[in-house]
């Protein structure tokens, strides 16, 4: 029952509350979010965690006049039921549903749109420069997790702002128990004492008294001051904060709305940076959550009474693939070294890192230092495998080409999640990695057809003396059987899948299977379609595709990435340089930001289907004019129809 989330319209509504039914808000949070993310799959765990910081950011500030702006946004599920979005929050990750990160576009009270991790603090200070220049008034708040507090631009953003001196506040919210533990009472008494705006009136006052005493007025403030400074580093945890140029208030309860909104309404009065230390426990008010906050954290759709998570029966994950692979070429090479950057799980490491403790390395939320430091290992001999989503890949861009290509330093970039990736949206899909790789010289790209063809890469890759990346879709195989034995992939070499004579198709990944259903679709109809497995981004397999363009002078490119840079372009760029003439047909992702969807429904919306692929083969395939020079503008990708629009 929901007798008072669906009566709060704004956050304003919290004033009217109780403190009694403001707890019963907090169950009844509690379970819509439960309840949600078990049927549409979510971030459960972390949202869990920061019900009554939520709750007391709420009934402190007013938003949006006040602007709070969350680090990643995977906690934001609270403040969008308190923004009047409850009647909507069924839609939660769904196709043309509410989004699981904040967005602008979706609600004024949505700041800053974010999805990545370590940004709040950099925005929440433009946010400041931007309000103090423009004269106006309001408070900026930033509320980041201890693990996003470990990025750079986090560390870059504090330093910045305890330097500049502005009024914002920084809520970091620890959900690390051990916190607690070592500091307990102590530390909640010294909060208490130092967000009493009269402890810093008083302050004040003494200082300019003692400063009057005739003669030794100043060298009395100095003394003060280095007894403080003493005193501070003794009994204040929060010192490397003050010395940044904060003023550190905790740690907090976190889970005490009374003490929470007491700090925060204290925090709001004082001037200049201000960072409020907030221990939470993820995943609380929900014990299959709270005991295994990891699996929680992201999870797909599961079953509230037992918690456990659904998972469809089917062939094993192109992760899990890597995972099996890595671990068995590491036993048999002990150069082999796992690198990741907060995301050992998620990529299939953590296998490895029982395994091999002494050879893996787990950066945190760092992902330029992650490929920086992979060169130097492997500039000494050891020979690197960063296991990185996509997405988060493009925030080490130039350490990829300063550091390793630049270098010819052998890292092996296993790239997971290259594709659209469904309900997570804008933020998380990989389709953007292909373009950003390819114009680095000495890089070899590959890309599986299946997860056989996956572990044989991995392989490959490791057996390269230079840099290799690997990029594969998230999810479950196509359902081959796996090789024994492994075997080395001649550099460069393409596969071809399939004869014809009319058209060729050549695909990339994870659609290579889609173009070997259109080529049965047009097979049916009398046209024989070719079908060429790529597997190799950077270098092409110019041979054959010279070949196939000069055979059949018709060339449909198919890929799951955007089209400008992509694997397209390269076959355009390839075919241009050899001076061939070739009608080409390139299906891709046009020039925008994919929304989050189921990755089914994503790919029927783009394009990315046998009947789609068919379609565009069969335009090619049955037309009589003259091949058309690709030095001439190629034809625009093809249009289908899709409820009612047109892509």
């Amino acid at each position: 029952m929901t007798q008072i989330l669906g009566q709060i319209s704004k956050p304003g509504d919290l004033q009217k509350l109780t403190a009694a039914e403001l707890e019963q808000l907090a169950g009844e949070i509690r379970e819509v979010i439960i309840q949600t993310t078990s049927q549409n799959g979510g971030h459960l765990a972390p949202n869990l965690g920061v019900v009554e910081l939520t709750m007391a950011l709420h009934l402190v500030f007013q938003s949006p006049k006040d602007k709070i702006v969350w680090d990643v946004g995977h906690q934001s599920y609270v403040h969008k039921l308190l923004t009047g979005r409850y009647d909507r929050f069924h839609t939660l990750r769904r196709y043309h549903g509410m989004a699981g990160f904040p967005k602008r576009s979706e609600s004024e009270h949505d700041i800053y749109n974010t999805g990545h991790s370590s940004t709040s603090i950099s925005a929440a200070l433009g946010l400041a420069f931007a309000r103090d220049l423009k004269k106006e008034e309001g408070a900026v708040i930033a509320v980041i997790g201890d693990g996003a507090l470990t990025g750079g631009i986090a560390l870059e953003a504090l330093n910045h702002a305890g330097h500049a001196g502005n009024d914002m506040i920084v809520v970091l919210n620890d959900n690390e128990k051990s916190i607690a533990d070592n500091v307990g009472a102590m530390s909640t008494y010294l909060s208490r004492i130092r967000t009493d705006p009269r402890y810093f009136r008083n302050k004040e006052e003494v200082e300019e008294m003692v400063r009057r005493i005739p003669s030794i007025g100043n060298h009395v403030l100095k003394v003060m001051e280095k007894m403080k400074d003493g005193f501070k580093h003794l009994v204040v945890p929060g010192i490397l904060f003050e010395e940044l140029g904060f003023s550190y208030l905790g740690p907090i309860d976190g889970h005490n709305l009374t003490q929470l909104r007491e700090v925060l309404t204290n925090a709001r009065r004082l001037k200049g940076p201000i960072l409020v230390h907030v221990l939470t426990k993820k995943g609380k008010g929900y014990g299959p959550a709270e005991n295994n906050p990891s699996v929680f954290h992201g999870v797909g759709p599961f079953d509230v009474e037992t918690g456990k998570v659904k998972k469809n029966p089917g062939p094993p994950t192109y992760t899990q693939v890597f995972s099996d692979t890595l671990l068995r070429l590491a036993r048999q090479d002990d150069r082999i070294v796992g690198v990741t950057a907060a995301m050992p799980d998620g990529t299939g490491m953590t296998p490895f890192a029982r395994a091999f403790p002494s050879r893996f390395f787990d950066v945190g939320i760092a992902e330029q230092h992650a490929v920086n430091m992979s060169a130097a290992l492997a500039l000494q001999g050891l020979r690197p495998v960063v296991a990185i989503y996509s997405t988060f890949l493009q925030r080490a861009y130039d350490q990829v080409f300063h550091d390793v290509c630049l270098q010819r330093a052998p890292v092996v970039f296993a790239i997971d999640r290259g594709g659209i990736v469904g309900d997570d949206g804008e933020t998380h899909h990989g389709l953007f990695d292909i373009a950003f790789l390819r114009h680095i010289p000495e890089l070899v790209m590959m890309a599986p057809k299946d997860e056989n063809e996956l572990q044989h890469m991995v392989h490959t890759a490791l057996r390269h003396e230079g840099p290799v990346s690997i990029r594969y879709p998230r999810g479950g195989g196509v359902g081959v059987a796996l090789d024994e034995e492994l075997t080395e992939l001649s550099l460069g070499k393409g596969e071809l899948v399939r004869q014809g004579s009319d058209v060729t198709i050549v695909a990339i990944g994870a659609m290579v299977a889609v173009a070997e259903k259109a080529a049965d679709q047009l097979e049916a109809e009398g046209i024989r379609a070719a079908v060429v497995n790529a597997r190799f981004i950077k270098p092409l397999d110019k041979e054959l595709l010279l070949k196939q363009a000069r055979e059949t002078g018709k060339i449909v490119t198919v890929e799951e990435h955007v089209l400008a840079g992509g694997f397209g372009s390269a076959v355009l760029e390839m075919l241009e340089m050899e001076g061939v003439d070739c009608a080409v047909k390139r299906i891709g992702i046009p020039d925008e930001y994919v929304q989050h969807g189921t990755v089914a429904v994503l790919r029927e919306d783009y394009g990315l289907t046998a009947a789609n692929v068919a379609a565009a083969a069969r335009e090619l395939a049955d037309t009589d004019r003259a091949w058309t020079s690709i030095r001439k503008a190629p034809p625009a990708p093809i249009k289908i129809a899709f409820r009612g629009e047109s892509r």
